[in-house]
């Protein structure tokens, strides 16, 4: 059995759509207060926020007319993230959710939604109707009722469901992230090509983007119509890249995953990226959500999946295990080995050096032993490998 998600439409009406946004409100007070205790210096636990949410629900009549379920799933939320903060190196701490930048999301236990008529009930008496595109395999556990941008509203139920088993597979692969070519691989037949779903909706964008700009009123004035109309269609345009992306990227990492047991894969941050010039391409190749459905599925199917730093790995030689003296510059997309006069593409040979990482660390019969560096952006059962040494990368 495995743990998964299921989401729906939901389709709220006027009434049902005010009532969750001021559940919201009240959620995100806690939140907040929650966050206002750890700067003073205080180190807020659940079982500490549990005792403040009793006191404040006991002086305000507004909090207790809400929900009490979704305020302890708030809160129990923020506790494992302030822990999660502690315990992973450069994660930072919760911050503030601020009424116009954070999107409404309240999670319910049990005992706090029903699914009744083919309706979702949460606590509140809110009723909505559900878009039930498929059916769930199980009864749910708990649901997670959130909007996006665009304004929609959706549920996420957890349920449990038989896991399937995944296709025989003996091979290893080597995965290396880049701008030009989203991911490059050992293999070519599996490389995921820059698909540039951003940039062909981009003079539609822009053009959203300049109505946007003549409707805007100055500061302090409420907005028109026009403006809203412009705006909404300019959320449209960026949500449907997103899914674009976020679809053919479980498409490849499904392939990758059906025909590898070991998948090194580069650890790489794309974030840097947002203050260079290719903060355009970069934001379109995906590279985050590539690397996240990669990690997901792989340790979901029981595939042995390697992060590997990226340090180095384009001035090794994957064929003779030479590191370069000096940096190779972007611009050149050829790498040459001077020690062995091996010749290939940049890319490749990273996916090749990152896949010798890996494999060097096989040779025992202990099946993890690798140097644990940062725990950042890590999936849940993904293994980190240590950085390419000079001695130690075996020839391929």
């Amino acid at each position: 059995m495995e743990v998964v998600r299921y989401t729906y439409r939901l389709r709220p009406g006027a009434t049902a759509t005010s009532a969750l946004l001021a559940e919201w409100g009240r959620c995100r007070f806690l939140w907040n207060e929650a966050v206002h205790q750890q700067k003073v210096g205080a180190k807020p636990t659940f079982v500490s926020l549990s005792k403040m949410l009793t006191e404040a629900r006991a002086r305000n009549a507004w909090l207790r007319a809400g929900s009490q379920v979704a305020q302890q799933q708030t809160l129990r939320t923020y506790a494992a993230a302030l822990r999660h903060s502690f315990t992973v190196p450069g994660r930072g701490r919760p911050t503030v959710k601020t009424r116009k930048r954070s999107l409404p999301s309240m999670e319910y236990t049990l005992r706090g939604f029903t699914i009744a008529g083919r309706r979702l009930r949460v606590a509140g008496g809110i009723t909505m109707p559900v878009v039930w595109s498929r059916d769930l395999p199980s009864p749910p556990t708990s649901v997670r009722v959130y909007q996006d941008s665009l304004g929609h509203w959706y549920a996420s139920f957890v349920a449990r469901r038989e896991a399937a088993a995944a296709p025989e597979a003996s091979e290893a692969i080597g995965v290396d992230w880049g701008v030009k070519t989203t991911a490059t691989t050992t293999d070519a037949r599996f490389d995921l090509p820059y698909l540039g779903h951003r940039k062909r909706c981009a003079a539609e964008l822009a053009r959203a983007q300049r109505k946007m700009a003549r409707r805007r009123r100055p500061k302090g004035h409420t907005h028109s119509n026009g403006y809203r109309r412009a705006k909404h269609a300019a959320a449209k345009l960026h949500k449907k890249a997103s899914r674009q992306n976020t679809h053919d990227s479980r498409q490849w990492a499904k392939r990758v995953v059906d025909h590898h047991q070991v998948i090194a894969v580069e650890d790489f941050k794309p974030t840097f990226l947002t203050r260079s010039t290719m903060a355009r391409k970069a934001a379109d190749a995906a590279i985050g959500a590539a690397k996240r459905e990669l990690i997901q599925q792989g340790t979901r199917a029981g595939r042995k999946v390697v992060l590997v730093p990226p340090a180095y790995t384009t001035m090794t030689c994957s064929s003779c295990a030479a590191r370069a003296k000096q940096r190779i510059g972007l611009n050149v997309r050829i790498f040459e080995c001077a020690a062995c006069g091996f010749t290939a593409c940049r890319d490749l040979n990273a996916a090749r050096t990152i896949l010798a990482t890996v494999e060097r660390d096989r040779a025992g019969t202990d099946d993890v032993r690798h140097v644990t560096t940062s725990l950042r952006n890590a999936g849940s059962n993904a293994v980190r490998a240590g950085n390419p040494l000079d001695s130690t990368v075996g020839k391929r």
